[in-house]
């Protein structure tokens, strides 16, 4: 009898995951903070449960630490509809804890607790399946990933077995605490940009990636080294997204920013949808933006993901 295997996750997000635990106050700094809310968090397990919210099959590839903050992010993790059997427990490193401070409206300092590294920064390739990472149709990887071992070789691994098939995303989420200069940066990024599909990221990410600042330029330069799709954030002159034969700008969708943090990690997850949907570039830049604008106006990220629903009734209200 042949042994029975769980379906193929739709997307697979590979990276960071932790708790955040962010001010209940605006307006003042974490001196003088007394009340705060946690919630799961990390760009990459955001981005997943984005997606997951649009009803996608979606699975984390993480690590926690074993201790009570990583039995919450798993259960989160469960709760929030992302697969979390590519999480695995790490015995070693303690889940990491990120705080920050909100001052709005473009203002929102970071305050990684992560040292001596993470969980998040230990995954290997034998945390997943191969038939996982050859099958899925989208697999997220983040810049951030490829900045410390073992974590940089198992994206290298991923990538391999990926094979350079659509849709292998890289998130260029540029972060510079976990970098020791850009240069060092960029010549990882150069390694791994041949096996990918598509790239996103905001101009001083597009800068570090392939040292273009104008986004012109910066999807060009991308383009010439083998991508299918640039997009290029330009915060509040929208976004720019270029293929071989096509040029698409969506101008920002305006919002009262309450905490601007997670409004990246919203955008992705609707780009996700778009592209496993096989909507019109155009179409798919509105409804990320519409998603990105509408947690730039909640608090926390992970729970603030919207439903298809949701974003649709920005757009077309928009429209």
């Amino acid at each position: 009898m042949s042994a029975e295997f769980p379906p193929v996750p739709e997307i697979i997000a590979v990276g960071r995951l932790g708790v955040d635990l962010y001010p209940l106050q605006d307006g003042v700094g974490l001196a003088e903070v007394t009340t705060f809310g946690k919630y799961l968090g990390g760009s990459a397990a955001n981005v997943s449960v984005a997606a997951a919210r649009y009803g996608h099959r979606t699975a984390l590839m993480s690590r926690v630490g074993d201790d009570p903050f990583g039995r919450y992010l798993l259960g989160e993790l469960d709760r929030l509809g992302v697969q979390n059997r590519f999480v695995a427990v790490d015995s070693e490193f303690k889940t990491p804890i990120t705080f920050c401070e909100i001052f709005p409206p473009d203002d929102f300092p970071l305050y990684f607790y992560r040292e001596p590294t993470a969980p998040d920064m230990q995954i290997r390739t034998e945390d997943i399946d191969p038939r996982a990472v050859q099958g899925t149709s989208l697999l997220w990887l983040t810049v951030t990933g490829l900045s410390e071992e073992p974590s940089r070789q198992t994206h290298h691994d991923l990538l391999q077995l990926r094979g350079g098939r659509a849709h292998t995303v890289l998130d260029l989420d540029y972060r510079p605490m976990f970098w020791p200069d850009p240069a060092t940066a960029r010549a990882e990024i150069d390694r791994v940009l041949d096996a990918v599909t598509v790239t996103v990221g905001n101009l001083e990410e597009c800068e570090v990636a392939v040292g273009e600042s104008d986004p012109q330029r910066a999807a060009d330069a991308l383009l010439d080294r083998g991508i299918e799709l640039a997009i290029v954030k330009q915060g509040p002159r929208g976004v720019l997204a270029k293929t071989r034969t096509e040029q698409i700008e969506v101008v920002a969708h305006p919002v009262e920013v309450v905490n601007g943090l997670g409004a990246g990690d919203a955008f992705g997850g609707a780009l996700c949808h778009g592209l496993l949907e096989g909507w019109p570039l155009e179409r798919t830049l509105r409804y990320a933006n519409a998603a990105g604008g509408i947690v730039a106006g909640r608090r926390e990220c992970s729970t603030a993901m919207p439903t298809l629903d949701e974003v649709a009734q920005v757009v077309d209200g928009g429209a």
